[in-house]
Formats: structure tokens, sequence, C-alpha cells
């Protein structure tokens, strides 16, 4: 958090091309660090059996805290006042308060780290790393989080481009409504989430989770009307509630005993930045080339493709 404060005032005291570079990538290092670390917490503090339920309260408090900035951020900003790049630095001193109550003593790292027991010797680390490179159930849900995230990272700026494009009214007003509104469902229904994960197991949320993203696609494909959009973005709160639980829970439940769960979660975190960097790529190529509703219908392809590898290969990852 003192990274993102650091680089928000570097975004404001030195607005140069070499210098805002530098803090973007602070700011890409604070994302890898900063999920990875809380959900590493969470296992450490209420252990594997209520970690469903945690992550649900954690996705409520985090979407509920992004609704706050995002309003926070657009009145300061419609002001047309400087103070609007201070907003996070201001933030940054609660949260370090919030973040020191946490007493280390009580995390327990064997079940932070996805282990049986705390202390791993040499030989025992060396097997687990090879099981966790022939683990097929997190392969696969490698290979739908990949797919995922190529039709979901440029889904919105399509969105937002396609308004800017057609000059509609207003169009800022219902490009933070397009940010708020799936983040007020997921505040909703992460909690329910986790829940239902233990009630009736991981599989079928997540298959509500990946097939809202095709339908989300299409729909998208079909109109450019801001408030039909903004009504359409509901399903992307459906997804974001429960991939922002079942992500975390389905990595701890096939690297559960291995002591590898945070190397689990790095690895995801860079298929996934992989994913989302190659998104806003191929689909402005088509954009660029055959328009947005093609470009729309591409993004549904590769959802329903990730929907497809999710229902066909990979198990119900909660033990019986």
């Amino acid at each position: 958090m003192v990274l993102i404060a650091l680089s928000t005032l570097i975004f404001r005291l030195w607005p140069s091309f070499p210098v805002v570079a530098f803090a973007e990538a602070l700011q890409g290092i604070t994302g890898g660090v900063l999920g990875p670390g809380v959900v590493a917490i969470t296992l450490g503090l209420v252990g594997h059996a209520a970690l469903a339920a945690r992550l649900g309260q954690n996705q409520r408090f985090a979407a509920a805290g992004g609704i706050v900035v995002t309003l926070t951020m657009a009145v300061v900003a419609f002001s047309d006042s400087p103070r609007a790049m201070f907003v996070p630095v201001a933030l940054a001193v609660p949260l370090l308060v919030a973040l020191f109550q946490i007493r280390a003593n009580e995390i327990d790292f064997g079940r932070a780290s996805g282990a049986e027991q705390t202390h791993v010797g040499g030989p025992q680390r060396k097997r687990r790393l090879a099981a966790l490179l022939k683990n097929q159930r997190l392969l696969t849900f490698a290979g739908c989080v990949i797919l995922f995230q190529l039709a979901n990272a440029s889904m919105l700026p399509l969105v937002n481009g396609m308004l800017a494009s057609e000059e509609k009214r207003q169009a800022a007003p219902f490009v933070a409504a397009l940010i708020i509104v799936p983040q007020l469902i997921v505040a909703l229904l992460a909690p329910w989430v986790g829940e239902q994960a233990e009630k009736r197991g991981r599989k079928p949320l997540l298959l509500v989770g990946f097939a809202c993203l095709p339908i989300r696609a299409m729909l998208f494909a079909l109109t450019s009307n801001p408030f039909a959009l903004t009504a359409i973005q509901v399903l992307d709160g459906v997804t974001g509630a429960v991939l922002g639980v079942m992500t975390a829970q389905v990595i701890a439940d096939v690297t559960k005993g291995t002591g590898r769960f945070n190397l689990a979660q790095g690895m995801f975190g860079t298929l996934m930045g992989v994913g989302a960097s190659l998104s806003p790529t191929l689909s402005g190529l088509i954009v660029h080339h055959f328009g947005y509703s093609t470009g729309f219908l591409s993004l549904a392809l590769e959802g329903l493709l990730a929907f497809i590898v999710l229902a066909l290969f990979l198990p119900e990852t909660k033990e019986a």
C-alpha cells in the first residue's frame, strides 16, 4: 500500500513519461503481492474449512471499498481539484492501521502455505514441487483462467471505447456506472457464494460465473444503449463474485497438503496477467478491422471455450 501511495504521488508531482512508467511498474508489483498475500493470511488465520466463507466476506469488503473510492474520486475529479490524486494517499493511513492489528503469531505458516506440517524438509519440498507441476486439476483450471482473461480483460475497455466513439451524451457518468454496478453485485453476492461453495461444491458456482461471460459479450454486441450496457454489467458482478471467491478456493483445494498454495497463486497471477495483456491487443485488432460487434462476438467465443473446458475437464475440487 505504501508503494501505491508513492506511485500516486509520482503521478501528481512528476508527470513525465519515464517517471510515470516507473510508478506504473511499482503499482504492478503491488498487484502481484497484495492479492495473494491477503489470501495467504486469510488461510493462515481461519484454515481450509472456513476459507470459502471468509473469502466471501473479504470480497464484500473489497467491493464496498472499491465503490467508496470510485465515488470519492469521481466527486473530487468532477470538481477539477488537484487534490484528487491525494485521495489514495490519505486512504493508505487507515489501511496500514488495520494491517497492524493482525498479529503475526495468529497466522499459522503451515496453513497459510497449504502444508500439512509447518516445517518441510528438502527432499519432501522437491517432491511437492513436482507434484504441483503434475497436478492435472490445477493445470486444467489454469487453462480455464487464461481463456477467461482473454475474453474478459478487454470487454469493459471496448464498451468505454464504443460509448466514446458514438459520442454518447454524459458518457462519463455511464462509465462510472459500468464500474460501480458490478461492485455492488459483488458486495451483495460474495458472502452467499462462499456459503454455497461449502454446501453445493465449487464447480456449479464456477459454471455460473463462466457462463455469464459469453452471455454478457453477446448482449454487448447487440446494443450500444448506455442504460442497457449498464444493466448488462450485472452479469459482470455475478462473475466477479464467483471468480473472486472461487479462484483462491479452488487453488487451495487442489494444493491442499502440498505446501505450494502460494506458489500456485503466483503461477495463476502470472497466467492471468498474460491473458489480460493479450486480450486488449487481440480484441483491438478485431475491432479495428471488423467493428465493435465482431469484437464482442470474438470475446463471446473465447468465453464459451473457457466454459466448455471447465465443464468437460475440471472435476469438482471440494472433498466429499
